[in-house]
Protein backbone atom coordinates (compact mmCIF):
# COMPACT_ATOMS: atom_id res chain seq x y z
CA UNK A 1 0.00 0.00 0.00
CA UNK A 2 1.42 3.52 -0.79
CA UNK A 3 1.10 6.68 1.40
CA UNK A 4 -2.14 7.51 1.83
CA UNK A 5 -3.32 11.29 0.40
CA UNK A 6 -5.38 12.73 2.77
CA UNK A 7 -8.11 15.91 1.15
CA UNK A 8 -9.74 17.50 3.66
CA UNK A 9 -12.01 20.97 3.85
CA UNK A 10 -15.03 22.94 4.77
CA UNK A 11 -18.31 21.46 2.77
CA UNK A 12 -18.53 23.12 -0.76
CA UNK A 13 -14.64 23.62 -0.57
CA UNK A 14 -14.43 21.07 -3.76
CA UNK A 15 -12.55 18.80 -2.07
CA UNK A 16 -14.83 15.40 -3.68
CA UNK A 17 -14.14 16.91 -7.69
CA UNK A 18 -10.62 17.19 -6.76
CA UNK A 19 -10.29 13.74 -5.18
CA UNK A 20 -11.87 11.92 -8.00
CA UNK A 21 -9.13 13.63 -10.33
CA UNK A 22 -6.08 12.85 -8.40
CA UNK A 23 -7.60 9.41 -8.42
CA UNK A 24 -7.96 9.23 -12.25
CA UNK A 25 -4.71 10.38 -11.97
CA UNK A 26 -2.89 8.00 -10.14
CA UNK A 27 -5.50 4.98 -9.96
CA UNK A 28 -6.23 5.53 -6.30
CA UNK A 29 -9.33 4.64 -4.53
CA UNK A 30 -11.41 7.40 -2.26
CA UNK A 31 -12.43 7.11 1.33
CA UNK A 32 -15.06 9.05 2.51
CA UNK A 33 -14.39 10.58 5.73
CA UNK A 34 -18.16 12.12 5.97
CA UNK A 35 -20.25 11.09 9.09
CA UNK A 36 -23.34 11.20 6.84
CA UNK A 37 -22.69 9.79 3.48
CA UNK A 38 -21.99 6.74 5.92
CA UNK A 39 -26.15 6.40 5.57
CA UNK A 40 -27.87 4.68 2.83
CA UNK A 41 -30.88 7.26 1.47
CA UNK A 42 -28.92 10.11 2.42
CA UNK A 43 -28.05 11.19 -0.90
CA UNK A 44 -29.00 14.80 -2.01
CA UNK A 45 -28.64 16.20 1.48
CA UNK A 46 -25.23 15.40 1.74
CA UNK A 47 -23.84 15.37 -1.58
CA UNK A 48 -22.96 12.06 -1.92
CA UNK A 49 -21.12 10.99 -4.66
CA UNK A 50 -23.18 9.81 -8.01
CA UNK A 51 -23.80 6.21 -8.96
CA UNK A 52 -21.92 6.98 -12.29
CA UNK A 53 -18.63 8.61 -9.90
CA UNK A 54 -18.69 5.58 -7.67
CA UNK A 55 -18.39 3.60 -10.74
CA UNK A 56 -15.84 5.46 -12.20
CA UNK A 57 -13.78 5.61 -9.36
CA UNK A 58 -14.14 3.02 -6.43
CA UNK A 59 -15.43 5.27 -3.43
CA UNK A 60 -15.36 3.47 0.36
CA UNK A 61 -17.76 3.54 3.45
CA UNK A 62 -20.50 5.55 1.67
CA UNK A 63 -23.48 3.87 1.86
CA UNK A 64 -22.85 1.55 4.58
CA UNK A 65 -24.87 1.57 7.08
CA UNK A 66 -29.14 1.67 7.61
CA UNK A 67 -30.89 4.66 8.92
CA UNK A 68 -32.05 2.31 11.42
CA UNK A 69 -28.20 1.63 12.82
CA UNK A 70 -26.00 4.18 14.71
CA UNK A 71 -22.17 5.45 13.38
CA UNK A 72 -18.99 6.69 15.24
CA UNK A 73 -15.90 7.62 15.14
CA UNK A 74 -15.19 4.27 16.33
CA UNK A 75 -17.09 2.69 13.53
CA UNK A 76 -15.56 4.80 11.05
CA UNK A 77 -11.91 3.44 12.01
CA UNK A 78 -12.91 0.08 12.21
CA UNK A 79 -14.76 -0.04 8.50
CA UNK A 80 -11.44 2.31 7.67
CA UNK A 81 -8.78 -0.58 8.64
CA UNK A 82 -11.08 -3.05 6.81
CA UNK A 83 -11.01 -1.10 3.56
CA UNK A 84 -7.63 -0.15 3.51
CA UNK A 85 -6.24 -3.10 3.44
CA UNK A 86 -7.40 -3.81 0.11
CA UNK A 87 -6.32 -0.52 -1.57
CA UNK A 88 -2.95 -0.01 -2.91
CA UNK A 89 -3.41 4.29 -3.33
CA UNK A 90 -6.10 5.22 -0.70
CA UNK A 91 -7.53 8.50 -0.60
CA UNK A 92 -9.11 9.66 2.21
CA UNK A 93 -11.35 13.13 1.73
CA UNK A 94 -14.22 14.77 3.65
CA UNK A 95 -14.87 17.40 5.84
CA UNK A 96 -15.87 15.01 9.31
CA UNK A 97 -12.66 16.67 11.45
CA UNK A 98 -13.13 13.91 14.09
CA UNK A 99 -12.98 10.66 11.44
CA UNK A 100 -9.71 12.70 10.47
CA UNK A 101 -8.78 13.00 14.51
CA UNK A 102 -9.27 9.47 14.85
CA UNK A 103 -7.52 7.89 12.00
CA UNK A 104 -4.51 9.88 12.77
CA UNK A 105 -4.35 9.95 16.70
CA UNK A 106 -6.39 7.16 18.19
CA UNK A 107 -9.82 7.43 20.01
CA UNK A 108 -8.72 8.51 23.25
CA UNK A 109 -10.95 7.64 26.36
CA UNK A 110 -13.96 9.21 26.52
CA UNK A 111 -16.48 8.28 29.05
CA UNK A 112 -18.99 5.98 28.54
CA UNK A 113 -23.12 7.27 28.59
CA UNK A 114 -24.34 7.83 31.78
CA UNK A 115 -28.23 7.21 30.99
CA UNK A 116 -29.75 8.81 34.01
CA UNK A 117 -27.76 11.75 33.22
CA UNK A 118 -28.62 11.86 29.65
CA UNK A 119 -32.10 11.22 30.41
CA UNK A 120 -32.12 14.52 32.63
CA UNK A 121 -30.67 16.78 29.81
CA UNK A 122 -32.43 15.65 27.45
CA UNK A 123 -35.48 16.98 28.94
CA UNK A 124 -33.84 20.23 29.03
CA UNK A 125 -34.51 23.27 26.26
CA UNK A 126 -31.67 23.76 23.90
CA UNK A 127 -31.34 27.52 25.84
CA UNK A 128 -30.72 25.66 29.53
CA UNK A 129 -28.12 23.06 27.71
CA UNK A 130 -26.29 26.33 26.28
CA UNK A 131 -26.39 28.22 29.25
CA UNK A 132 -24.59 25.72 31.41
CA UNK A 133 -21.78 25.12 28.36
CA UNK A 134 -21.28 28.72 28.08
CA UNK A 135 -20.49 28.45 32.01
CA UNK A 136 -18.59 25.78 32.28
CA UNK A 137 -16.80 25.38 29.21
CA UNK A 138 -16.90 28.58 27.10
CA UNK A 139 -14.42 26.83 24.22
CA UNK A 140 -17.10 24.30 23.62
CA UNK A 141 -19.54 27.05 23.54
CA UNK A 142 -17.84 29.48 20.78
CA UNK A 143 -17.45 26.28 18.27
CA UNK A 144 -20.28 24.13 19.06
CA UNK A 145 -23.50 23.51 16.59
CA UNK A 146 -25.48 25.39 19.08
CA UNK A 147 -28.69 23.85 17.38
CA UNK A 148 -27.53 20.41 17.89
CA UNK A 149 -29.28 18.87 20.88
CA UNK A 150 -27.55 15.58 20.66
CA UNK A 151 -24.36 17.23 20.53
CA UNK A 152 -25.07 19.40 23.56
CA UNK A 153 -26.48 16.73 25.54
CA UNK A 154 -23.20 15.19 25.21
CA UNK A 155 -20.97 17.86 25.85
CA UNK A 156 -22.74 18.82 29.07
CA UNK A 157 -23.18 15.08 29.93
CA UNK A 158 -19.28 14.31 29.49
CA UNK A 159 -18.72 17.60 32.18
CA UNK A 160 -20.90 16.43 34.27
CA UNK A 161 -19.11 13.31 34.49
CA UNK A 162 -15.59 13.93 34.70
CA UNK A 163 -15.71 17.45 36.25
CA UNK A 164 -13.67 19.03 33.71
CA UNK A 165 -14.32 21.03 30.09
CA UNK A 166 -15.13 18.99 27.24
CA UNK A 167 -12.77 21.44 25.45
CA UNK A 168 -9.63 20.17 27.86
CA UNK A 169 -10.76 16.32 27.15
CA UNK A 170 -10.20 16.89 22.81
CA UNK A 171 -7.28 19.70 23.90
CA UNK A 172 -4.68 16.34 24.31
CA UNK A 173 -5.00 16.25 20.23
CA UNK A 174 -1.60 17.37 19.37
CA UNK A 175 -2.93 18.38 15.87
CA UNK A 176 -0.21 17.02 13.60
CA UNK A 177 -1.00 16.74 10.03
CA UNK A 178 0.57 13.18 8.70
CA UNK A 179 1.80 13.36 5.25
CA UNK A 180 0.51 14.05 2.38
CA UNK A 181 -2.21 15.82 4.34
CA UNK A 182 -4.01 18.53 1.71
CA UNK A 183 -6.37 21.09 3.37
CA UNK A 184 -8.01 22.80 0.15
CA UNK A 185 -9.47 26.36 1.35
CA UNK A 186 -11.38 28.96 -0.81
CA UNK A 187 -12.01 33.12 0.04
CA UNK A 188 -15.11 33.26 2.29
CA UNK A 189 -16.94 34.67 -0.43
CA UNK A 190 -16.71 32.37 -3.07
CA UNK A 191 -17.04 29.75 -0.41
CA UNK A 192 -20.25 31.51 0.57
CA UNK A 193 -21.35 31.28 -3.01
CA UNK A 194 -21.22 28.13 -3.48
CA UNK A 195 -22.58 27.22 -0.59
CA UNK A 196 -25.80 29.02 -1.66
CA UNK A 197 -25.52 27.39 -5.13
CA UNK A 198 -25.40 24.32 -3.82
CA UNK A 199 -28.32 24.27 -1.33
CA UNK A 200 -30.54 25.76 -4.35
CA UNK A 201 -29.39 22.82 -6.37
CA UNK A 202 -29.94 20.04 -3.83
CA UNK A 203 -33.90 21.50 -3.31
CA UNK A 204 -34.17 21.64 -7.31
CA UNK A 205 -33.23 17.79 -7.51
CA UNK A 206 -35.83 16.85 -5.00
CA UNK A 207 -34.36 17.17 -1.17
CA UNK A 208 -37.73 18.09 0.03
CA UNK A 209 -39.00 14.43 -1.92
CA UNK A 210 -36.22 12.35 -0.27
CA UNK A 211 -36.60 13.88 3.04
CA UNK A 212 -40.47 13.19 2.60
CA UNK A 213 -39.68 8.87 1.87
CA UNK A 214 -37.40 8.87 4.64
CA UNK A 215 -39.36 10.77 7.20
CA UNK A 216 -40.88 7.68 9.39
CA UNK A 217 -37.27 6.11 9.28
CA UNK A 218 -35.09 9.42 9.70
CA UNK A 219 -37.27 10.16 12.68
CA UNK A 220 -35.94 7.40 14.82
CA UNK A 221 -32.57 7.76 14.26
CA UNK A 222 -31.35 10.94 16.21
CA UNK A 223 -28.14 11.13 14.62
CA UNK A 224 -29.40 11.02 10.67
CA UNK A 225 -31.85 13.61 11.68
CA UNK A 226 -29.66 16.04 12.43
CA UNK A 227 -27.88 15.83 9.28
CA UNK A 228 -27.59 19.92 7.60
CA UNK A 229 -30.38 20.10 5.23
CA UNK A 230 -32.79 17.19 6.41
CA UNK A 231 -33.10 18.23 9.52
CA UNK A 232 -34.84 21.39 8.44
CA UNK A 233 -36.89 20.09 5.75
CA UNK A 234 -38.03 18.01 8.38
CA UNK A 235 -39.22 20.94 10.47
CA UNK A 236 -40.87 22.11 6.79
CA UNK A 237 -42.84 19.21 6.48
CA UNK A 238 -44.12 19.87 10.07
CA UNK A 239 -45.18 23.47 8.91
CA UNK A 240 -43.12 24.75 10.86
CA UNK A 241 -41.80 27.36 8.33
CA UNK A 242 -42.47 27.46 4.36
CA UNK A 243 -40.02 26.96 1.49
CA UNK A 244 -38.64 30.24 1.19
CA UNK A 245 -37.70 30.66 4.77
CA UNK A 246 -36.24 26.57 5.19
CA UNK A 247 -33.64 27.08 2.16
CA UNK A 248 -33.00 30.69 3.95
CA UNK A 249 -32.19 28.30 6.83
CA UNK A 250 -30.23 25.82 5.36
CA UNK A 251 -27.87 28.38 3.71
CA UNK A 252 -27.58 29.97 6.94
CA UNK A 253 -26.37 26.54 8.58
CA UNK A 254 -24.17 25.66 5.97
CA UNK A 255 -22.25 28.07 6.25
CA UNK A 256 -22.03 28.55 10.27
CA UNK A 257 -21.05 24.91 10.10
CA UNK A 258 -18.78 25.66 7.28
CA UNK A 259 -16.71 28.32 9.64
CA UNK A 260 -17.02 25.68 12.34
CA UNK A 261 -15.09 23.31 9.85
CA UNK A 262 -12.47 25.92 9.09
CA UNK A 263 -11.76 26.37 12.98
CA UNK A 264 -11.12 22.91 13.11
CA UNK A 265 -8.85 23.01 10.46
CA UNK A 266 -6.62 25.58 11.29
CA UNK A 267 -5.04 23.46 14.12
CA UNK A 268 -3.96 20.97 11.65
CA UNK A 269 0.13 21.87 11.93
CA UNK A 270 1.50 20.68 8.80
CA UNK A 271 -0.98 20.56 6.54
CA UNK A 272 -0.59 21.81 2.71
CA UNK A 273 -2.78 24.25 2.44
CA UNK A 274 -4.19 24.96 -0.70
CA UNK A 275 -6.27 28.22 -1.53
CA UNK A 276 -8.53 27.24 -4.57
CA UNK A 277 -9.23 29.81 -7.08
CA UNK A 278 -12.41 30.76 -8.19
CA UNK A 279 -12.17 29.64 -11.73
CA UNK A 280 -9.75 26.87 -10.87
CA UNK A 281 -10.94 23.50 -12.06
CA UNK A 282 -10.94 20.42 -10.22
CA UNK A 283 -8.15 19.01 -12.57
CA UNK A 284 -5.65 21.97 -12.15
CA UNK A 285 -6.00 21.98 -8.40
CA UNK A 286 -4.87 17.76 -8.38
CA UNK A 287 -2.21 19.06 -10.73
CA UNK A 288 -1.27 21.29 -8.05
CA UNK A 289 -0.97 18.56 -5.60
CA UNK A 290 1.11 16.16 -7.41
CA UNK A 291 3.57 19.13 -7.82
CA UNK A 292 3.40 19.69 -4.13
CA UNK A 293 3.53 15.95 -3.36
CA UNK A 294 6.87 15.50 -5.15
Amino acid sequence: MGAPIFIAGPTAVGKSSVAMEVAKVNGGEIISVDSMQVYCGLDLGTAKPTTEEQTLVPHHLINVVELTESFDAATFIDKARGAIEKIEKPIFCGGTGLYFNAWIEGLGEPPGADEEIRTKLEEKEIRELLEELREKDPATYEVIDRQNKRRLVRAVEVIRLTGKPFSSQRAAWKGEAPPNFILLQRESRDLRQRIVARVDQMFDDGLIEETSALLPTLEKNRTAQQALGYRQVIEHLRGERDLPETKALVKSRTWQFARRQQTWFRKMRGAIRIEVEIEESPGDTARRIFDLLK
